[in-house]
């Protein structure tokens, strides 16, 4: 009788243990990786596993998944841009549907949303949107922005930088930050097409804005700076698109002097955190969002790697994980839900310039 139950009980155990969650892994290819990468991650342990190539592209520097998670969206990050639709197949790779240009140089973002796909173009300033047909097939592109101008910092804003595009929650808007003039821009979405801009955010000049994430419950965002090194939280008008600035932190411990530049950030599955990597501090940063949108530092955590570009969240809040591009090294740490403060878990996956990643 108790053989019986102890059977029973670890049948019943490891039947409902979680199953490891595909992690898809996007390169600077040609000096050891060669496009887009699967891992198996394990969300009772955090450990990293089981590396395929699922396709040789040129530079996906940044994925997307589509809807329904049938189709995988790419850029590839090269002088003559352009994005790729794909599709798995029965051996769980990766088949090219088609690839499209970008009409601009460098795309470094690309977002999925409705049945649409939305690119932007870091070199040339300028992006776009593409349908998605029913085999997952992209147009060719058919409304298109084009930015002007210049800002504070003559090295790095010269000229216009397109390097952020994202529809909004409910797909009324797109919105491009351009790092090159300090600006966010929110542009009407209407019957696939883009309308013309309004400007939702001007950032302080200088700043070099980067990206964005909205809170998942609240009528909030979060943009992170790259050359300033700053966070700021914003309310949204989701009638108008704009944004109203309610705080701006630096994103560095105090006493840091050297250089760093911010690259990525994301609000927890609760919306009670937000996390910025610093890639020059080599830090995830990590602040608590108060009940009315201001922000509190609660500090920084070494990322055990060079250049934090990229980093994630597992879907059930347990885990962050950072691509550390210049190591050559993913690693991961335990996130208490309560203190928002991360704990390294010793675990690490190295494979080369891994710069996106993406449940």
């Amino acid at each position: 009788m108790s053989s019986c139950s102890s059977n029973k009980e670890q049948s019943t155990s490891e039947s409902t243990s979680p199953s490891t969650l595909d992690l898809l892994v996007g390169t600077y290819t040609g000096d050891g990786s060669d496009g887009i990468y699967q891992l198996q991650f394990d969300p009772t342990t955090g450990e990293l596993s089981d590396r395929v190539l699922l396709a040789t592209s040129s530079n996906p520097s940044f994925l997307a998944v589509g809807d329904s998670s049938k189709y995988i969206f790419s850029v590839s990050e090269d002088e003559e841009g352009s994005i790729s639709s794909w599709k798995r197949n029965e051996q769980g790779k990766l088949d090219l549907i088609n690839s499209v240009s970008t009409y601009g140089k460098h795309p470094c973002f690309i977002d999925a949303n409705s049945g649409l796909v939305a690119v932007a173009n870091y070199s040339s300033g300028n992006g776009g949107i593409y349908t998605i047909g029913t085999n997952g097939q992209l147009s060719k592109g058919f409304s298109e922005f084009q930015h002007y101008g210049s800002s504070a910092n003559a090295e790095r804003q010269g000229e216009p930088h397109a390097h952020f595009s994202q529809f909004s929650k409910d797909g009324r808007f797109l919105y491009v930050i351009d790092l090159g003039i300090d600006q966010v821009l929110a542009y009407p979405v209407n019957n696939n097409r883009l309308g013309g801009a309004a400007t939702a955010l001007v950032a302080e000049a200088g700043d070099g804005p980067r990206h964005l994430e909205f809170h998942p419950t609240k009528d909030l965002v979060f943009i992170v700076t790259e050359l300033n090194s700053m966070i700021m939280s914003a309310s949204v008008d989701k009638e108008t698109g704009k944004f109203s600035l309610i705080d701006r932190k630096s994103t560095l411990p105090e006493g840091f002097t050297d250089a760093s530049y911010c690259a990525d950030i994301h609000v927890s599955p609760d919306g009670k955190f937000v996390y910025v990597s610093n890639r020059g501090d080599q830090s995830i940063a990590i602040f608590k969002i108060q009940e009315d949108g201001n922000l509190e530092l609660l500090g920084t955590e070494n990322v055990r790697g060079d250049w934090p570009r990229n980093f994630t969240i597992s879907p059930d809040g347990a885990f962050l994980l950072v691509a550390n591009q210049n190591s050559d090294n993913i690693t991961v740490f335990k996130r208490d839900a309560e203190t928002g403060l991360l704990e390294y878990t010793g675990n690490e996956f190295k494979m080369s310039h891994p710069v996106c990643l993406k449940f």
